[in-house]
């Protein structure tokens, strides 16, 4: 059995490290808010080069507590992308708001620049792009059609982190970033985690008070709020996984370019940005017989998974906006021939090897 992620093979390594930060963090009793929060805070937003950042429960509210705290409200409208993770635009109806969405390119499958300006009206108030699979977006672009019409950018970071844009690491670019730790993710705790990092001092105050039930001073509630908080047994596992995310990142690069270098002649593989650092939180192809190659690696054994066989635009949960199948033809031909397959830090190139001849088996059938 081949898993998409090996967390045995992972503890294997630093299990150690980890027990004893749990044990410590619990010996403590300091579990919300805790010290270990305050220190991965800092550890991370020194890593990523940028001053702010606030740990929260989950990837989908470091999207939601970010876009209040960026004050977007019911009648406003957030553009994005419909092929994504849900929660991308599920934190936007968070806010009462409506998701607007613009197709994603067919090579880099992250946001398709050239059609944002005609989606902005005046009720516009925020971009989100999406560095999707751990691939950067074309973050200047984005940013230079926001400046010019007074627009905030709020980019999903969810499973890029450790990427990098013309050498700068993502999360340090945009007005404020969004970041999930899910245990699936390149760098994941042991349950569910988020982050939210941001240059801007207003923004991080109102995020801090947002995830704590609006407070700013305990037992004074100044606005609306949220329990939202990543808790010291998280943080201080994150601690330990943080000091080798380069290691485990380099590894994935690594192993991907092993799987170009074996399946390019065979099926077409997501692109990389030229100025930016793909991490591959996953590798994925594409092909008119993904049907074919997913049945043949299950026969032996081999997970792979499709992310997403239904864009947002027609998941059934927002068929009140009027979408249809056609409106997003980019997205909608991708979630019908996408496969990403096991990329992770502890993959044996033997294994890479077995898993490269079944797909051309399959191909070639």
């Amino acid at each position: 059995m081949i898993p998409m992620l090996d967390l045995k093979r992972e503890l294997a390594i630093i299990g150690d490290e980890i027990e004893e930060a749990v044990k410590n963090s619990i010996k403590g009793t300091r579990f919300i808010l805790g010290p270990n929060v305050e220190s991965f805070e800092k550890e991370v937003a020194e890593y990523l080069g940028v001053k702010y950042a606030v740990g929260v429960g989950s990837g989908t509210e470091a999207l939601h507590l970010a876009l209040r705290a960026l004050g977007v409200k019911e009648g406003d409208e957030v553009i994005t992308v419909p092929f994504t993770f849900i929660a991308t635009a599920e934190a936007i109806l968070y806010c009462n708001a409506r998701p607007v969405f613009v197709d994603v390119e067919e090579d880099s499958m992250n946001i398709d620049v050239s059609q944002i300006e005609a989606k902005i009206t005046p009720k516009t108030k925020v971009i989100i792009p999406v560095h999707l699979f751990g691939n950067p977006a074309n973050l200047d672009e984005v940013i230079a059609i926001a400046k010019k019409y007074n627009i905030k950018v709020l980019d999903d970071c969810a499973q890029c982190f450790g990427a990098e844009y013309k050498g700068n690491k993502i999360g340090s670019i945009c007005d404020v970033s969004a970041f999930s730790f899910f245990p699936s993710k390149n760098l994941g705790c042991y349950g569910d985690g988020g982050l939210i990092t941001t240059n801007n001092e207003e923004i991080y105050k109102k995020v801090k008070a947002l995830r704590n039930h609006g407070s700013f001073t305990r037992y004074y509630h100044e606005m609306l709020g949220f329990n939202s908080r990543l808790d010291d047994i998280q943080a201080a596992i994150l601690r330990v996984k943080l000091k080798y995310i380069d290691k485990f990142n380099e590894d994935r690069i690594r192993i991907a370019k092993l799987y170009r270098e074996k399946l390019s002649d065979v099926v077409k593989i997501q692109s990389e940005n030229k100025d930016g650092l793909h991490v591959y939180h996953q590798f994925t192809i594409v092909s008119e017989k993904r049907d074919i190659i997913q049945k043949r690696l299950q026969e032996n054994e081999i997970a792979s998974a499709i992310y997403y066989p239904i864009p947002v635009h027609l998941q059934k949960s927002f068929s009140n906006f009027g979408y249809k199948k056609g409106d997003f033809s980019v997205s909608e031909t991708l979630a019908e021939k996408v496969l990403s397959l096991p990329i992770n830090p502890f993959l044996e190139d033997e294994e890479i090897e077995i898993i490269s001849s079944i797909i051309k088996d399959a191909v070639n059938e």
